[in-house]
């Protein structure tokens, strides 16, 4: 006689259950990770730093940048505001690079040559004018050798500068823009390069006269940079910075806060 078989028999889907268990266990680790290294979703805030000062960026963070970075983030469901680095425009690019910062908020175009953790947001942000300021006679600035019989003076880090500017009688490189327009202010200096809305203000805020050089020395696209871990947020940025000036929203923060000191 034979004795009942105590063996259980598997249910089949049972069975296949068990084997696909390590698999979405797997997945949703995956996923869990995803999750808690999205920005959007873990309420996590990017910091985009800058030495751009006024009107680019103000203390009650009004300034054009200010407005456009975080209304270009929030359209993508993303909180971020900028850290200035006003005396320090090289440890800008270097805390970007690092990931110590999560990108740089406006920057000419090549820097992720010198830099290859940085991926540009292929939409600009602006065109810039990089002009030369002088308190003496104006001539005009239509080659960078024309800077050559002149003292020039220019901020450590701004790479459009340090890349074109010819040796020349002298070279003077200072820290901010306080340094950099006291040394024309005082005579130190016959040129003072700069950035034209950046000048303008700074200027004005320091009370003296000027002549701003024509034509421009360099006139050319201002990008965004994010490092190469946010690299999968690049095309939406680009996506929203170009809707925002196809809706109108972009030139109304560009009236707001450049457009009134060009008068």
């Amino acid at each position: 006689m034979k004795t009942p078989s105590t063996a259980r028999t598997e249910h089949p889907h049972r069975s296949a259950a068990l084997r696909l268990f390590p698999n979405i266990l797997m997945w949703a680790i995956l996923l869990t990770l995803v999750l808690l290294n999205s920005p959007a979703l873990a309420n996590e805030k990017l910091v985009l730093s800058t030495g751009v000062l006024k009107p680019y960026t103000t203390p009650d963070r009004q300034g054009f940048l200010d407005q456009l970075i975080t209304a270009v983030f929030r359209d993508i469901g993303i909180e971020a505001e900028i850290i200035l680095y006003p005396t320090a425009t090289e440890r800008s690019l270097l805390n970007a690079n690092e990931g110590l910062d999560d990108g740089e908020a406006m920057r000419v175009a090549g820097l992720e040559k010198l830099y290859p953790n940085l991926i540009r947001v292929p939409e600009e942000v602006i065109f810039n004018d990089f002009v030369a300021y002088t308190t003496g006679e104006p001539f005009t600035t239509d080659s960078w050798d024309s800077l050559k019989p002149y003292s020039v003076t220019y901020l450590i880090g701004w790479k459009v500068f340090e890349q074109n500017v010819p040796k020349g009688k002298e070279i003077t490189l200072v820290r901010d823009a306080n340094q950099l327009f006291g040394m024309l202010k005082s005579k130190r200096a016959d040129i003072a390069l700069y950035e034209r809305w950046q000048g303008l203000v700074k200027v004005r805020d320091m009370g003296f006269k000027v002549q701003v050089l024509e034509p421009p020395l360099v006139h050319t696209k201002m990008f965004m940079y994010l490092h190469k871990k946010h690299a999968a947020l690049v095309p939406r940025v680009a996506q929203a910075l170009a809707k925002m000036k196809q809706d109108g929203r972009y030139q109304q923060i560009f009236d707001k806060t450049l457009k009134p000191y060009a008068d």
